[in-house]
Parts: C-alpha cells; structure tokens; sequence
C-alpha cells in the first residue's frame, strides 16, 4: 500500500518553508558582512568566554559618489555647505501675506537615523512655508542626439502628510534670476514625488509649447501601475530617476526598478498633437430627432381583472392565537428595582419614570399584550399597470455632431526637443519637515548615471539593509497592520505539524502474514514445506531461542514425531492439494 498523499505534502510544505528561511538569514548576514567587515572569531579552540560589549567594531564612513563621465550637475553636498544653491528672496503672488514670502529654511546635515556617518545632504526644515532653492548647471542642457537623464535620492524621514520633493529642470532664458525663483519661474521639465491625502503622486511634466499659438501648455504623463504608498512611508532613501530618449520614449525608475513608462506622444494628458477633426459646434440637434432605443407599446391594454389596488400583504386568516398567550400582560414593564436619582428635579427634569424592561412573566409565555394576526404576501397582488416596451420604429441612434477640421490643428513627431534648460531648482510647499534630498545628477549617459547610482545610493541601500529587523520582526510587523495573517501564521505553521504526526503515528508495521495464512485464489501457492526448508530460521525468533529450541529438538524423539505430523497435517490443508474451484 502506498503512503496517504497528504504525508507527501507535509513534508513538501515543511521542506519550502526551511529552504525559504535560509536565504533570509543568508542575505542579513551578507549585508552585516558588506558593511561592517569581517569580525574576528569571537571564540578560539577550547575557549567559551563570550566577547565583552565593549570590544570595537569596524564601522563604515560614507565616501560620495564621484561622477566619471560626462554631467551636466553632480552634487553630493559633502562640503557641508550650500554653495552654489541660491535661496529665493521673491513672495508669491496669489496667497496671504503671512506666508508668501518663500522663507522656508534649508539646512546641509546627516540623516537623523545616521546610519552612515559623513552622509550630508539638503534638508528641508520647515513645516507649512514656502520653500525655494535652486543652482545653475555646469552648461546648460540641450535636448539634441542624445537621451536627458535626471536622478536624485529623497528620505521622507519624518513620512510626509502633504507635501512634494519634486525638482524643476529651469528654462534657460535670457531673464532668468535664481534669486527671484517663484512658482511662475518657467521649466522644462517637472520631476518627483507629491503626496497630500491618500493621493500618491510620482510627477512627470514637461512643458510643451504650440507651434501656432506660441503658448506653453503643461503635459501631463499618465499615472504609475505601481503602488507608491511605501516610498512616503518606509522612511528610507530613495533613488528617482527620469530618463528622455530622442525617440519619444520615456521611463520612470525608483530604486532603479521602472514603475512608469511610454511615449511622449501618446501617453500625456492633454494630448502633444490636438485631434485632426473636431465636433461642429454650430451643428444643433434637430427638434424630431428620436433617440430612444425603446418606448412602450401604444396597443398593449390593461387586462379587466388587473387590480392595482390590491394591497402587497394581506392579514392571515388562517393564523390562530398560540395557547398560553397572555393578553392582559404588557410586554415591558417598568424596572422595579430602578431608584430615582437624588438629583432628579421634576421642575427641570419632568416626572421620573422607571426605565423599562422585558416583562418577567412573559419569559415562558410564547407573547404577550394583544395578539394580532401576522401579515402576509397577498396572492392577488399585481401592482401598478404598465405597457410592455417595444423596439421603438423611430429610432435614429444617439445623436452627435458632424466633424469639421480642426482649426487648431498641428503635427509635432519630435516633442523631445524641448526648451534648453541651465538650472535645477527645488519649490516647494510642506506640511512635513525633515525631507531628506541627496546626490543630485543629470546626464546624457545612462552608464555614468549607473556608477553614480552604485557608489551612492547602492551604499545606502545597503546599509539600511543591513539594519532592518529579522524576519520574524517583519512578519510580525506586517500582521499589526494586516491582523488576518495570523491566521495564515497559524495555518502555516500547525498544518505541517498535523502532517508530520500522522505519518509518523499511522504508518503499518513491516512483517508479513504467517506463512499459512495464505490468499485463497484460484493460482497454485507453494508448499509450506518447501518454504521452511528454503528458509529454516525464523526471522521473528531471536537467535538464541532458535539454539534452545534445536537442541530440545535434537534430545527429543517425541518432539520429533510430533512435529512431522504437523508438517502432514499442513500439507493436506495447503491450496495445492485442493479442487479448483468452478467460478
């Protein structure tokens, strides 16, 4: 007989779930290992002494990201000083007097966790004020051959209730003035994270200008399939990245994994090119027109005998007093053990009256008070009369407008070619402080932004890895926010504890039937002589009970004799020396 299946899924099970727990412990220590180094054995042969808590560690110092290849901005901030930044000293139109002076305070500090000490960055400081800062290129960006990459790190340390750390790529114009850097300030390109609410936003503008009207007009990139809620919330660093191909195409990265991506031209809201034809607006509907699909039969009658009013439920007559109801019992009573309280004014409060409960004596009763016949559905009822509906023979369809061409109209296949811009600038309006920005870097080079991206934002990942609790921790972290995975913990861990019982508590002991007891079936079965002589040792019988037995047998005629008509005895009784049976 075969094993039950659900054994060999238990064991299955148990087996996934030790290999699943291995890479988890492999992967923190690999992280321990990368970061701290390699610690010296903390036991050597023989000793069992258990190192002190003050024996020094190797600690690591964050060094910045170099850029290797061509830039156009690299900035890390590990002077420690804003140089080259310009605070905006402008107000902003539009708002009240108290805060539209952009006097938001930055500040170039290490992160408050400070996991990796010598780590600076722009720090944004305050809470529910204007923020505005900006920096020049090193020369500006021009959108010709080859490809716009732009990627910054963002720590919401503190999470973020509503605001954004988006950045703004500046317009290169002839009457651009960093120190009056404003909302209105025309850019490029706007790039980054926004949060207010429950609405997690991952922008993605630029600003496109209209070959006829010469007007700018804000494209709008269509929203991410990702879900961004962890990246306002996890409280690490991470890295956004925009990439622009002259072939139109774009890609959205955070932590170098795409969560957006697709065309300039077909996936921007409103649209780069208008339509080519556009609905009349001086084209009217016509009085007659009939768009109704259906309308009711005008020869449909109301039957004679349709009563419309007939009542939805009717008493039951047939319903009869159960015995035992008791007709003079109210069925709540006032609560006699309820005192009037020593404060009660009846001039203020009215005459007090006990509250009321469930009479006592309608316990064993099956009711009490004046018993009514119950309602029911009214066989006869039919409702309100109305004509069947019936494809309507004047109808026209849904009525729409002719087309005419698109007065407005323009072809523009090349919208990467956007505006030239010469700085990158931060503003900003939060209601959250300690926003975290680090390693700002543009580039027309997708590899030197890969280096720039390792040598920075790949330490601090791992670093932050490295830090994170075990995996129990997490599990139990998740379960607070999600507490129906308890139950999945529950299952997981019981169901192959059940399995493994019952493998090991069920299972058939080895042996076989004597050899006497054989299946009676119509085939030929040895003889149980030939056997025995085949095999004289019984297998069950220890070794030194099968030499007793030999030599009482070999001192003992009798036994002998006996014993040989035993063996005919058997003989006549086996399978062999029977009739086949007719079936």
């Amino acid at each position: 007989m075969g094993q039950n299946p659900w054994t060999w899924f238990g064991v299955l099970v148990l087996g996934g779930i030790c290999l699943s727990l291995v890479p988890v412990s492999a992967a923190e220590d690999d992280f321990e290992l990368d970061l701290a180094g390699l610690e010296e054995e903390e036991e050597s042969l023989g000793q069992t002494e258990s190192v002190p808590q003050d024996t020094p560690t190797l600690q690591v110092t964050y060094k910045p990201p170099e850029p290797t290849g061509e830039h156009f901005f690299a900035e890390t901030f590990h002077r420690g000083s804003m140089d080259g930044w310009v605070h905006s000293n402008a107000r902003k139109d539009g708002t009240d007097e108290d805060i539209a002076k952009y006097d938001g305070q930055w500040q170039v500090e290490e992160m408050k966790d400070k996991k990796l000490p010598g780590d600076l960055g722009l720090v944004l400081k305050s809470r529910a004020k204007h923020h505005a800062i900006s920096a020049p290129l090193l020369r500006p960006f021009t959108f010709d051959t080859k490809p716009l990459i732009v990627q910054y790190e963002v720590n919401f340390q503190s999470g973020i209730d509503c605001g954004g750390a988006y950045i703004k790529l500046l317009t290169q114009t002839d009457d651009l003035d960093l120190d009056q850097f404003v909302d209105k300030t025309p850019y490029t390109i706007m790039f980054g994270p926004d949060k207010c609410g429950e609405d997690y936003k991952l922008h993605f503008i630029f600003r496109h200008k209209n070959p006829k009207t010469g007007e700018y007009e804000e494209k709008h990139s269509k929203k991410p399939d990702t879900d961004l809620r962890s990246y306002f919330t996890d409280k690490k660093t991470h890295l956004y990245t925009l990439v622009v191909n002259p072939d139109n195409s774009f890609e959205v990265l955070v932590d170098q994994t795409v969560v957006n991506s697709g065309s300039l031209l077909t996936d921007f809201s409103p649209p780069v090119n208008p339509p080519a034809e556009i609905e009349d607006p001086d084209d009217l509907k016509p009085d007659d027109w009939d768009e109704r699909p259906k309308i009711q039969d005008p020869d449909a009658h109301k039957p004679e005998d349709w009563d419309e009013d007939a009542p939805a439920q009717i008493l039951d007559e047939d319903a009869v007093k159960p015995d035992g109801w008791l007709d003079d019992e109210p069925e709540y009573i006032g609560d006699p053990d309820a005192v009037k309280p020593e404060d009660w004014d009846e001039d203020m409060d009215g005459e007090w009256e006990a509250p009321q409960i469930q009479n006592p004596a309608c316990e064993a009763a099956p009711g009490c008070g004046a018993w009514k016949r119950p309602m029911i559905e009214n066989p006869n009822y039919k409702g309100k009369w109305k004509a069947p509906m019936i494809d309507n023979p004047s109808y026209q369809g849904v009525w729409k407008p002719r087309k005419i061409p698109n007065p407005d109209f323009f072809e523009d296949l090349h919208p990467f070619r956007m505006r030239p811009f010469s700085a990158v600038g931060l503003e900003l309006w939060s209601m959250t402080s300690d926003i975290f920005f680090d390693n700002f870097f543009i580039t027309n080079d997708r590899n030197t932004a890969e280096r720039w991206a390792a040598d920075g934002w790949g330490l601090k990942r791992a670093a932050e890895g490295a830090t994170e609790p075990g995996l129990a921790a997490q599990m139990i972290s998740a379960a607070e926010e999600r507490p129906w995975l308890w139950i999945v913990y529950v299952l997981t861990g019981a169901l192959p504890l059940v399995l493994i019982i019952v493998f090991c508590c069920t299972g058939k002991k080895k042996g076989g039937p004597p050899t006497t007891d054989y299946k009676k079936t119509d085939e030929a079965q040895p003889d149980v002589k030939d056997q025995e002589e085949a095999s004289p040792v019984d297998l069950d019988v220890p070794a030194e009970d099968q030499e007793e037995s030999a030599e009482v047998q070999g001192t003992s005629a009798e036994d002998e004799a006996s014993e040989r008509n035993l063996e005919d005895d058997v003989l006549r009784r086996s399978p062999r020396n029977r009739k086949v049976r007719k079936d």
